[in-house]
């Protein structure tokens, strides 16, 4: 099955807003003041899995485009 313009546009936007929600995370850890410690596991948790998510839209990209 080759992937389509369509799918293809709505994977890359999956991947640019899990890499915003990364990114705004990751500034709002910054911003925080150094007496809060570390980042809450719930925190780390959210960001591994918006990670993994980025690799696994990629990951089916180029399988997609391997196989087309």
């Amino acid at each position: 099955m080759e992937l389509d313009l369509d799918e293809s546009s709505l994977a890359i936007g999956r991947i640019e807003r899990a890499l915003s929600r990364i990114e705004k995370a990751l500034a709002d850890r910054a911003d925080r003041p150094e007496s809060a410690g570390t980042a809450p596991t719930a925190d780390q948790s959210a960001l591994k899995a918006e990670v993994a998510a980025v690799i696994g839209e990629l990951d089916r990209l180029i399988a997609e485009a391997d196989r087309g």
